[in-house]
């Protein structure tokens, strides 16, 4: 307990370090030397997005900053990253547009939006993200606002840095009143945002449009002081204090813009275009900041049908935020949810999340015309799967063919409240895929926006999950079951290369044992690719294909081996597991297993539970159910 509260007295002293202040002269000096320190609120928020990182894959961009907590997004938050805020960060005129994030519910808007807020808090504390304001200003303003307008020009084209804006009524009362126009009276700080400080960063949340004032929005009059300064119009008369205010240098959430009264909109329409707005009796007050509200897609389409909304809806840069349609993404998904829940302790078996994860998947996927790929095929493609046929440019145009899948279909929420009432159902420490997926399917009854012709649909996905989780299942106890599994495959994967290469070549392939010269054994060429669909005729173009992927790797320097070739993977693990069937099959299905039976059924389970990730409960029922699906 001390020494956490020696990490507490650290984290304050370091605080404190970053705590500065000195002269309007001092901090030109500064801006001499660091210009970036007077960049724009979007500008702010690029660079901070670029120095998390940025990683080039499968012809996306990753941004590290959001792929914390944001995942299988990639395509959505590269277009936002570079249409909205590289492009911004330039000065072009989408600066002056609202960020709307349009998207199904539980789609990650709300997490976007809530890691640039602490992103932008961080970021300020570093070097990089460094930026000052006028001490006392209620508004923190850039204090090169000081500069008179006339002289800004030959400021810029002297030190490089471009001046927008003007001084706040306060500050600009200040300047006259308690300085005489001297800029050098006005004290400079380090400005560190924070949203519970309200520094750079505001929430606008609507409530009652009758009751709710516009001051919550731009500051209102102090009532207590006009009669000590005599005028509505002077400054020290009101307070700067509305969310506008307060966002100034960084960013405003405006949540649920798009159900908020007229009145609140119509403010926004000089702030985005012009970059001030009205408040009191002032001229118009300059912000620099970014406006993000995001919304669904039946609440915009009521927007837009308005006509009234045309202006504001000029303003606004609208980026569709859809949900994952990556099956390993989702499972990352569901992770990082029930990590954060009060049930983050219970053990969930192997694939159980993969099979909810493939459910889902489903259900947000668009039926493609293109010949020859169904739903498995498009879900096994966008997972980053090899699929027969199908290649990058299949992938492209898959994406391209509907612009509207992800933005419907089952959440991720919904699979974690299902979750979570299987395991309340069962009270146990562990669930598996099958728990989940009757979760699943006894939800679809409950689940509020379900019309009967989706939920006829959804089950058959339930069904489609089921087979898949079958196969895993199989799978991996009959992995389980083979002693030294990779060297096995290893050993059957070579065999099955020196007799391809002999086959092809046309020459004769040495015995391992005798010695002997032989033929290629055909048969064994032919068992292992029977095992993947492989007719008489394809065989020739298959074990090409084989040598072409060996040659390609060799020149590349890289070694070929089990993982090389997904179809040849599967296709060895399938006669792996073939030959093993029987043995699988009374091991696991005997009533009164014999001594040696028993040995082998503890092996297995102690296999899973050491390498697999079983606990002592799941194995035991996985090894019940693979039974049961090899004696039907």
């Amino acid at each position: 307990m001390e020494d956490f509260l020696h990490k507490i007295s650290e984290y304050r002293a370091r605080e404190e370090r970053l705590k500065w202040e000195g002269s309007f002269l001092e901090y030109l000096e500064i801006v001499k030397q660091k210009p970036y320190v007077t960049q724009t609120a979007h500008s702010r928020i690029y660079n901070m997005i670029k120095d998390a990182g940025i990683e080039e894959v499968d012809g996306v961009r990753d941004y590290k900053f959001f792929s914390r907590e944001i995942f299988g997004l990639e395509r959505a938050i590269e277009k936002l990253v570079e249409e909205y805020f590289h492009a911004a960060a330039k000065r072009l005129d989408v600066r002056k547009r609202i960020l709307l994030l349009m998207g199904p519910v539980s789609g990650g808007k709300s997490t976007i939006v809530t890691m640039l807020k602490q992103g932008l808090e961080r970021y300020s504390r570093t070097d990089r993200g460094a930026l000052y304001g006028i001490k006392g200003c209620p508004m923190h303003e850039e204090p090169l606002h000081l500069i008179p307008q006339d002289l800004r020009g030959e400021f810029e084209e002297k030190y490089g840095v471009k001046i927008e804006g003007n001084l706040c009524p306060y500050c600009q009362m200040r300047l006259e009143e308690e300085f005489g126009g001297d800029v050098n009276g006005f004290a400079v700080e380090r400005v560190i945002m924070s949203e519970a400080k309200r520094i750079g960063i505001g929430t606008f949340s609507p409530s009652d449009p009758k009751s709710q004032d516009i001051a919550d929005l731009t500051g209102s009059i102090d009532f207590s002081t006009i009669t000590e300064y005599g005028s509505e119009s002077d400054p020290r008369a009101y307070r700067f204090d509305g969310e506008l205010n307060k966002a100034n240098r960084g960013m405003m959430e405006f949540q649920e813009m798009l159900k908020s009264d007229e009145k609140f909109l119509w403010n926004l329409l000089s702030l985005t275009q012009e970059g001030n707005f009205k408040a009191g009796r002032f001229a118009l007050i300059s912000a620099d900041e970014l406006i993000v509200a995001h919304t669904n897609e039946t609440e915009y389409r009521n927007f837009i049908a308005n006509k009234k909304n045309e202006a504001l809806q000029s303003r606004m840069i609208v980026m569709r935020i859809p949900y994952n349609l990556k099956v390993k993404e989702e499972e990352k998904i569901y992770k990082k949810l029930i990590s954060q829940s009060d049930v983050g302790h219970v053990h969930i078996a192997p694939h159980s999340l993969y099979t909810a994860a493939y459910f889902s998947i489903l259900t947000r996927l668009k039926e493609s015309k293109k010949q020859g790929v169904d739903l498995i095929k498009k879900l096994r493609l966008y997972n980053g799967e090899d699929v027969e046929g199908l290649n990058e440019g299949d992938l492209r145009e898959l994406h391209e063919e509907h612009q509207d899948e992800g933005m419907s279909g089952i959440d991720p929420r919904y699979i974690i409240n299902r979750i979570s009432s299987a395991l309340i159902r069962r009270d146990t420490e562990c669930i598996n895929a099958l728990d989940v997926l009757r979760a699943l399917k006894d939800g679809l009854d409950q689940h509020p926006s379900i019309t009967k012709e989706e939920r006829e649909r959804y089950l058959n996905f339930i069904s489609l999950a089921r087979k898949e989780y079958d196969e895993l299942a199989k799978k991996e106890v009959q992995k389980a079951f083979v002693y030294s599994y990779e060297e096995s495959a290893k050993t059957l994967l070579d065999n099955y290369l020196d007799n391809v290469e002999a086959y092809s070549h046309h020459r004769k392939i040495q015995d391992p044992i005798t010695g002997e010269e032989m033929e290629p054994d055909e048969k064994l060429m032919r068992s292992i690719e029977e095992q993947i669909g492989i007719s008489e005729n394809a065989k020739k173009a298959f074990r090409e294909e084989i040598l072409i992927r060996i040659s390609t790797y060799a020149r590349k320097g890289k070694k070929f081996d089990y993982n090389s070739h997904e179809r040849l993977r599967e296709a060895i693990e399938k006669k792996l597991f073939a030959d093993l069937k029987d043995v699988v099959k009374i091991t696991t299905s005997s009533k009164t297993p014999d001594e040696n039976h028993l040995k082998k059924i503890n092996e297995v389970t102690a296999r899973l539970m050491d390498e697999y990730g079983y606990c002592a409960v799941c194995s035991n029922e996985l090894l019940r159910y693979v039974g049961s699906l090899l004696n039907r």
